[in-house]
């Protein structure tokens, strides 16, 4: 049995088939309740980037086949002693050292370039599930990553949803929000509000519970803002926002966004919310919620199920989620390996 672990040839079509099932194997196995890997974005890292990141991809053959891949995320605005890593091995491959030759690859090439830590992310065990194997998660911690960060998965059953309910807290929302008005848009920012979006998004790793992870804020301006919609044009990632504006001020200081991969009609991601912390307290975060998802349902009316991503220990978005109906799908870890 011989490893081979090569970079990820761009026009080798035949390797991005074999890379892409490998992909859709691996998640029907770990987390069979999610729709099938989007191919548009998949191959993006390859040909739209996102600002700030130099995507390297290596795949591993095991006696000349395609048994798993590895793609390291290197920061290069800011962030830089980081690499974000995603590690897959086909499940009918696991178990026979694919996954180490990739991570000792991955780790050579962040030595070289002076990199400190490697950050990903694994499924793991909601309470009730500890008997559940999870290779992803014993794999970390066996190349001598530490779990620095809890998440839960948490999923909307837009079909089940209680719109009595839903309208009382938009009641409630609306008459705490006073003084400030929404305003709706899909895909791309409008230009009054770029600025706005920029600083709230660079404000998400300060204001977000980051647990053991060393993350610094990102630098986030109205030029990086626009490059990651282009990026997220080319891949066809549907996307619709709804924003708090301060009357006041006339600044955007609150902001939701729910996004559709190109290849679904029937499944969301919850994004970003947050809310500018000098105007906290007029449930903002609530409001800009049960408002884009009516603006995301009137666009797309397949859509049936919503998934969002919360740290285990931010109570706050949370609480708001649940009032909406979101409840516990999959446990998830952030591992961070220090070099």
């Amino acid at each position: 049995m011989g490893i081979s672990v090569s970079p990820l040839d761009p026009a080798d079509q035949a390797t991005l088939d074999a890379v892409y099932r490998t992909a859709v194997a691996a998640q029907a196995v770990d987390e069979p309740d999610l729709p099938p890997l989007c191919r548009r974005r998949f191959e993006a890292p390859l040909r739209h980037p996102m600002p700030g990141v130099d995507t390297r991809w290596w795949v591993a053959r095991l006696d000349g086949v395609p048994a798993g891949w590895l793609r390291l995320y290197l920061h290069t605005l800011d962030n830089t002693d980081n690499a974000s890593v995603e590690l897959v091995v086909d499940p009918a491959h696991r178990r026979r050292g694919v996954g180490r030759a990739l991570h000792e690859h991955g780790l050579r090439l962040l030595r070289e370039r002076g990199g400190k830590r490697l950050v990903g992310s694994t499924v793991s065990p909601l309470p009730g599930e500890e008997g559940r194997e999870l290779p992803g998660a014993a794999f970390a911690a066996a190349v001598g990553a530490k779990p620095a960060l809890a998440d839960v998965r948490r999923r909307l059953d837009v079909t089940a949803l209680d719109r009595p309910r839903l309208a009382g807290l938009l009641a409630g929302a609306r008459t705490a929000a006073a003084g400030y008005r929404t305003v709706r848009w899909s895909n791309r920012t409008p230009e009054e509000y770029v600025a706005d979006v920029a600083y709230l998004e660079g404000r998400l790793l300060v204001d977000a519970p980051l647990g053991d992870l060393e993350w610094e804020q990102e630098k986030v301006d109205a030029e990086r803002i626009r490059g990651t919609e282009r990026a997220l044009d080319a891949r066809g990632v549907r996307r619709y926002n709804v924003g708090a504006v301060h009357e006041a001020s006339g600044r955007l200081v609150a902001w939701s966004m729910v996004s559709l991969a190109a290849n679904t009609t029937w499944h969301a991601w919850q994004q970003i919310t947050i809310v500018d912390p000098a105007h906290r307290g007029h449930r903002l975060g609530l409001l800009t919620k049960i408002e884009n998802l009516d603006h995301a349902l009137a666009h797309e009316p397949e859509l049936r199920v919503i998934d969002t991503f919360n740290a285990a220990a931010n109570n706050h978005m949370i609480a708001i989620n649940e009032q909406l109906g979101y409840r516990p799908a999959a446990g998830s870890t952030d591992w961070q390996l220090t070099i």
